[in-house]
């Protein structure tokens, strides 16, 4: 598959980069210290792609998670990587829809799940956060991390950002994304928003590190296909930078 055919999370990490989320480590950050987690948390990430958060999640917090994807590229990555750091013990890694999740009612502390709501319309975002609710035990928290719009996109840059990304990328407002959680039943959703990091130069080291940041720019542009796919996805979060954010959201059942 060539570089300008892949999906932009998928080709972003193709060059190297881990951090495959719009708000990159301070979304994150901010998430995990909502979680208030502890070694008897029982967590499932959805959507956990090559398991970064679940990694740092077991080596901070002792917890045990379920980390799920449908990727199987991703999801080989993500057993690699647990195993390399010997945390077969903390993390299970399977493959699950997400639409139909394999676990009862009532069985997790947390759901944490990034950049992926944002991909589905908003009725398929509606029965993706119902059947979230559904697994959360009460009084457990979905911590999810998106795109938000600060201004509307007119219809040509909606259809270019669809493009840049390869995704039917679908943002909200703020008022959107709390309306969506409250929907569902969650008591209570705390947000938190700022600047897109996914490509932005100091993004792209507070999330990557300067050497891999660097890495990660030279494998962008080292070959044409790479480069006007690399450069294009640049431009576009540039020149969109007022008008879409990330949004991290903590919703309480």
């Amino acid at each position: 598959m060539s570089a300008n055919e892949k999906a932009g999370h998928t080709f972003l990490a193709s060059l190297g980069k881990t951090r495959l989320r719009p708000g990159g480590v301070e979304a994150t950050e901010w998430l995990i210290e909502k979680a208030q987690l502890t070694p008897n948390s029982q967590v499932l990430e959805i959507a956990c792609n090559m398991a970064t958060t679940s990694i740092e999640l077991a080596q901070r917090f002792g917890c045990h998670i379920h980390a799920i994807d449908m990727d199987q590229h991703a999801l080989s990555q993500a057993r690699a990587r647990v195993k390399e750091q010997g945390l077969e013990e903390n993390i299970q890694i399977m493959e699950a829809n997400a639409l139909k999740l394999p676990f009862p009612d009532n069985s997790f502390d947390v759901v944490i799940n990034e950049a992926m709501l944002t991909m589905y319309a908003d009725k398929a975002k509606a029965k993706l956060v119902s059947e979230y609710f559904r697994v959360l035990k009460p009084g457990g928290c979905l911590l999810t991390h998106d795109i938000m719009h600060l201004q509307p996109l007119a219809a040509p840059s909606h259809d270019q950002l669809q493009n840049v990304v390869k995704s039917n990328v679908s943002p909200m407002t703020r008022e959107a994304w709390q309306q969506l959680f409250h929907a569902a039943g969650f008591n209570a959703v705390a947000t938190q928003n700022g600047a897109m990091s996914l490509m932005s130069p100091p993004g792209l080291i507070r999330d990557e590190g300067f050497l891999r940041a660097l890495k990660i720019v030279f494998n962008g542009l080292r070959t044409r296909d790479n480069r006007r796919r690399f450069l294009g996805m640049f431009r576009y979060f540039r020149a969109h930078r007022h008008q879409l954010n990330y949004i991290a959201c903590c919703s309480q059942k």
